[in-house]
């Protein structure tokens, strides 16, 4: 049998040695050998920094979005044949689909916020710029830029394809080439994953790496500029934290660990009721999906005492119609384990949490299976166990990697609800299954510390949400404590743990040049061409457009009053409004103000502004009385252009003022701007 080649340096190298075996968790036959010996580990970081990093930093965000959502593409084309691979792993159909579909998905997910979240720039502005003097010379704005290091994500057996695919997305659209170690169970999977990738030619050369076997000296040649991203046990973790390199060097380290997570059923749910189903439902669920080998899987099931013993039947029925067994057959609704020793360690530790509780459904020892070998194959029967004393420290204390739960009786109220829930201390997942939005609350606040995700289950969102374990490209996927203490996906803040922030602090002009958006104190460029009569490809940060004055009278208050149905007192009564400290006398409305302003800056005349798509950060500063007179600045602040589009994105800095120069209003027009037609 042929060993897994690794892909590092810009080439497939085979290993020195002939490797150690990997088996079909089904069948037992050996699938693949995996090694790494004779790869240069040290070598492959370098590649990635002096060949993937520079190609990757000379992109966008929007290019490099553009590039995943291309991958994204071509890997969905290809999903059946990893569906196939997956069988191997012990995964059913579904199963694959959730590791598969779901990483392809996080891959579509990061191309979609890149395209509308992140600029089309090579750097990320944060935040607003911060007055650092009196006189407005001196600001402090946060940049963030790309690491110069690799991200190297050593992944977890469970998920082959997903877990690859979540780290890559946000640190490829940060700009960060990527090394993947994966887990050595699952690596033929995942192996061809990064063939397959390879072999689009999608991605830069440099930006994606792997290595297959033992990671050996890979974390001695790690630098300062480097990042590792954990899947895997707690104590690995542990292990890989306190390495030399990651110490000495300050390496960025995440880490994602398997969790004693815990799904609460509310008092209000009792049996015959939407949320008493869908608890069990989702219990059974998570415990059988992917033979219960997930890291946010349901461990330890609270439910209130009084309804213990109906949960225990409902899923007692519930799991008597699962099947077990070869993944091939379309009836068989759990596959195997990924191994004979990963079943085994099932088993261990299921011995200790039998010390504390007894079997409600499954033997440990036997199960019987569809198409397959119940020995050779890693085959476990589900094992729901029933602990009466949820003060016992096992079932906090020790995981069984597999399709095992535990039903832990507490006495109907939110606190001890919550006592036991922290006790897993530091939990990836948790789920809340009731109508009642008190007890919510409160189990949510008190449990919130401890971990990375709540979901708040019942008949509101049960038909749309994607469940207790399914981690979303949008959301925080980590937890405190036990659970590594990392955070991954996050949307956009994924994208910025692979990058670096920095203070930047300067005049306006210099920071206006640095970052590409107008700092105010910056000189505008004002010309005999109004800015609304050019293209995107001629518009300049900090061209500028201005307007005014115009008298508002109180006729105009009246009418619009009168016109938009807006006869709020501070416009309409005078005694009233001069009541108020704040206004002293009747004073216009703010969209009255914001109205007039862009009767100021428009130009009427067809031309490359193609919309208003909208206002952001509006404030407004100061009162208009019937009297004042009102100019507008509107100044290039952004521009954003759009690749593959005929237009981009400009936003513009909006100053109303009064005839004293004191701003009454202050916010961003967001236009589409046209490009110039291609003939030109």
């Amino acid at each position: 049998m042929v060993a897994l080649r690794s892909y590092v340096s810009g080439s497939w190298q085979g290993p020195g040695d002939e490797g150690a075996p990997l088996r079909d968790a089904v069948t037992g036959e050996e699938v693949a050998r995996i090694s790494s010996a004779g790869i240069d580990l040290g070598a492959a970081l370098r590649y990635g920094r002096t060949t993937g990093g520079p190609v990757l930093r000379e992109l966008t965000f929007h290019q490099r979005a553009a590039l995943l959502k291309a991958l994204a593409s071509h890997l969905r084309e290809h999903r059946e044949e990893l569906y196939a691979l997956s069988a191997r792993t012990g995964a059913t159909l579904g199963d694959s689909t959730f590791d598969v579909d779901g990483g392809i998905g996080v891959l579509f997910g990061y191309a979609s916020k890149g395209r509308r979240e992140l600029p089309n720039d090579t750097v990320l502005v944060e935040g607003s710029v911060e007055p650092l003097g009196k006189g407005g010379t001196f600001v402090g704005q946060h940049l963030c830029t790309p690491s110069h290091g690799v991200a190297v994500q050593i992944n977890a057996f469970n998920f082959p394809v997903w877990g690859p695919l979540e780290k890559l997305a946000p640190a490829f659209l940060a700009g960060v080439p990527s090394l993947i170690k994966p887990a050595s169970q699952t690596a033929y999977l995942t192996a061809r994953l990064v063939e397959l990738i390879v072999e689009s030619g999608i991605l830069p050369e440099g930006s994606v790496q792997m290595v297959c076997g033992d990671p050996r000296d890979l974390f001695d040649h790690l630098t300062e500029q480097d990042i590792v991203a954990f899947t895997g046990s707690a104590s690995t973790a542990r292990l890989l934290r306190t390495h030399p390199a990651i110490v000495g060097n300050a390496v960025r380290f995440n880490a994602e660990a398997d969790s004693l997570n815990c799904s609460v059923l509310g008092p209000d749910a009792a049996p015959g009721t939407r949320e008493f189903d869908l608890y069990v439902e989702q219990l059974v669920a998570e415990m059988t999906v992917k033979a219960g080998q997930k890291c946010t899987a349901i461990r330890r099931a609270l439910v209130p005492a009084a309804v213990i013993g109906d949960v225990a039947e409902a899923a007692r029925e519930r799991l008597s119609k699962v099947t077990v067994g070869n993944p091939a057959d379309p009836d068989v609704r759990m596959g195997a384990l990924a191994g004979l020793d990963q079943r085994e360690e099932v088993r261990r530790s299921l011995k200790a949490l039998l010390d504390a509780s007894q079997p409600v459904f499954g033997d440990p020892e036997h199960v019987d299976v569809v198409g397959a070998d119940a020995e050779r194959g890693a085959f476990l029967s589900p094992i729901l166990l029933r602990a009466d004393d949820p003060g016992r420290a096992e079932p906090h204390e020790v995981e069984a990697f597999g399709p095992v739960s535990t039903l832990l009786p507490y006495d109907g109220t939110a606190e001890q609800a919550v006592g036991l829930a922290v006790r897993g201390r530091g939990s990836l997942a948790g789920s809340i299954v009731t109508a009642d939005a008190d007890f919510a609350r409160r189990v949510v606040l008190g449990t919130a510390p401890w971990h990375g995700r709540l979901l708040i289950l019942n008949s509101e969102d049960a038909r749309e949400s994607t469940g207790h374990g399914s981690p979303l490209p949008a959301l925080v996927h980590g937890g405190p404590g036990r659970a590594g203490g990392g955070e991954e996906l996050g949307g956009i803040r994924g994208v910025v743990h692979h990058m670096r922030r920095t203070a930047v602090q300067a005049g306006p002009a210099m920071l206006t040049a640095i970052t590409g958006r107008w700092v105010p104190g910056t000189d505008r460029t004002v010309t005999d061409e109004h800015p609304f009569r050019k293209h995107l490809e001629d518009l300049r940060v900090g061209d500028t457009a201005a307007g005014g004055p115009r008298v508002v009278t109180l006729d105009d208050v009246e009418h619009f009053a009168e016109f938009t149905g807006d006869a709020f007192y501070a416009h309409m009564d005078e005694d009233a409004a001069r009541a108020n400290p704040f206004f002293g006398g009747r004073v216009a409305h703010g969209y009255l103000v914001v109205s007039f302003a862009a009767g100021l800056f428009v130009d009427p005349a067809p031309g490359p502004v193609l919309a208003n798509y909208g206002l952001e950060n509006l404030r407004f500063l100061t009162p208009v009385k019937p009297g004042d007179e009102l100019s507008v600045t509107l100044t290039a602040k952004q521009i954003t252009p759009r690749d593959g589009a005929d237009y981009g994105e400009v936003r513009w800095d909006t100053d109303v003022t009064n005839q004293e120069g004191a701003s009454v209003a202050k916010y961003d027009v967001l236009t589409l701007v046209a490009k110039r037609p291609k003939h030109d």
